[in-house]
């Protein structure tokens, strides 16, 4: 397996948020299958962090594709992004879920749970991931069997089916 370089992440969110799926996350030698996926997109979505244009927490979202985007939400959580789509187009993929390759071999559900089992955090906002020696997506094929569903957890723009979710490989 290879790393995913930067031209995998310089295309549509929604796309990058769907390949993203069965792709391997590894961060300081923690390993996980990326299962469960959201895209957000700038301007035309309410939704989105970037709606209104850069902030000094959204602003890595205008930046380069491939970039690690980590906010933090509800006092409590972190919350893993990546950045897709040209430089100046803000867009990212949250990543929802991961199966483990280390022991447990459990599923992690939830952006917030993930970041906490990894040691991820905000120290870790604006990162190039087609880089960096310890935080990293290596490439795997895209699952055969993939839904696409409502977001969670949000109010605006509800509707629209830019959840990506896979089979965890666990059943």
């Amino acid at each position: 397996m290879h790393r995913l370089q930067r031209s995998f992440y310089l295309r549509h969110v929604t796309e990058v948020a769907r390949d993203l799926l069965g792709k391997e996350l590894f961060f300081r030698g923690h390993r996980g299958i990326i299962i469960e996926t959201e895209a957000y997109r700038g301007a035309d979505d309410p939704a989105s962090h970037a709606f209104k244009g850069p902030t000094p927490r959204s602003k890595v979202m205008f930046g380069p594709p491939g970039y690690s985007y980590v906010y933090f939400i509800y006092g409590m959580y972190n919350c893993l992004n990546i950045v897709a789509e040209p430089e100046g187009q803000a867009a990212a993929v949250l990543i929802r879920g991961i199966r483990l390759l280390e022991s447990p071999f459990t599923k992690i559900s939830g952006p917030g749970k993930l970041c906490r089992k990894f040691g991820i955090t905000r120290e870790h906002n604006y990162l190039d991931l087609t880089t960096n020696p310890e935080f990293y997506l290596l490439d795997a094929p895209i699952p055969k069997n993939i839904d696409a569903t409502p977001r969670i957890g949000i109010s605006k723009n509800s509707e629209i089916s830019w959840r990506f979710v896979c089979d965890d490989g666990m059943n």
